[in-house]
Formats: C-alpha cells, structure tokens, sequence
C-alpha cells in the first residue's frame, strides 16, 4: 500500500534527494535538458509528489546552486590543503573544475538559463541569492589567502563567472567565438585570473 503520510524527517529526506538528483542531472546535461521527470525517477518519487516541495524546476535549480555552494568551498579548501600542489596549481584546478563544470559534477548554468531562472525571482529572493553568492565568493578569497573586500570580491565574481560562463557559451551561444580555441582561451585566462589573485595574496 503506498504511503499516504510522511513525517517531517521524511519530507526533509525527501526534498534533499530531489535537490541533489537535480543538481547531479543539471551537472550533467544542462537546466534545458533537465526535466522534472527525470528528476522525481531518479528521487523515486511521483510528479505530483514533487510539487508539494517545488512549484517549478527552477526553484528545485536555484535550492540546488545553494546546495552546491558548501561543496564547491570545500572542494577549493581541500586543494588548498593538498600538500602536493603548490598554491597556484590548486587555485587553478579549483577554476578548471568550474569551467568544465559537467565533467566533475558541478553545476554551471548558460546564459540563457541564467535569464529564464532569475526572471522568475521575486526582487527579495534575488537579492538573497546575491547576498549567499557574495559571501561564497569572499570565502573562496580568503581559503585562497586573501583578504575579501567589496572591490575584490565584485572582480572576483565577476571574472570567474565570466570564463566559465563564456566557456559553456561556446559555440551554441556565441557563433563568432572560435570553437577550437576554447580550451585554450580557457587556458589562458585561468593564468590570468590566478596572476590577479596572487598578486593579491601578496598584497
């Protein structure tokens, strides 16, 4: 006989099952690719079920990019703390990870993703999403030895979210990009980026 009743531990279980096969499928094939379907087989849950957690996927999506948030710090603090990488190879594989986000499980939304989720936002949830993200991005500086501000945080958001960003664009998105020298334009602004940061840290 199917349960007709769940305990509050049991929606709590439920609900993080459905975030983490939604942040597992969005890793893999992209928010456009993901549906609920999908997502309630993989949680072993029906579609009506689902929406007694969710309204839409998108809100499923935006509580997954928060769930994700505590795994991406940790994964930066654990190449930090790799006694066999030097500082800048830890922060580069940290980038490198991000920008081919659907090989190693994280997810990265495209452009066009990023405007069909946060269309949906009310003014107060995107500004809670803003402020989750800012403190993310300060605590990435400081596990890679620099001091966060404002100025620097706002760069750092910014260019990272750029090249990773760009990156998935290429070339569905952004036709005049030259496709072959993605993975080099990759390259070379991650040694960019990490040139910034250390020149930070040293500050």
């Amino acid at each position: 006989m199917p349960k007709v009743a769940y305990s509050e531990e049991d929606r709590a279980h439920v609900r993080e099952t459905l975030i983490t096969a939604g942040l597992k499928l969005v890793a893999e094939q992209g928010v456009q690719h993901t549906t609920v379907e999908q997502i309630c087989k993989a949680a072993g849950i029906s579609r009506t079920f689902f929406y007694s957690f969710f309204p839409t996927k998108e809100d499923l999506v935006v509580e997954a990019l928060y769930f994700q948030q505590p795994n991406l710090l940790a994964f930066a603090r654990s190449l930090m703390e790799d006694p066999s990488l030097s500082w800048r190879e830890g922060v580069e594989r940290f980038l490198c990870a991000c920008c081919y986000g659907e090989k190693n499980g994280i997810a990265v939304l495209t452009i066009e993703e990023q405007q069909r989720i946060f269309r949906r936002l009310s003014p107060e949830s995107y500004q809670t999403f803003r402020s989750r993200q800012e403190r993310l991005f300060a605590s990435l500086l400081e596990c890679f030895g620099i001091r966060p501000n404002r100025e620097r945080i706002g760069l750092f958001t910014n260019i990272c979210l750029a090249l990773i960003v760009i990156r998935r664009a290429i070339p569905d998105t952004l036709p005049l990009f030259v496709p072959e020298a993605a993975d080099a334009a990759v390259r070379f602004q991650i040694r960019a980026i990490t040139d910034e940061l250390e020149s930070q840290r040293e500050s």
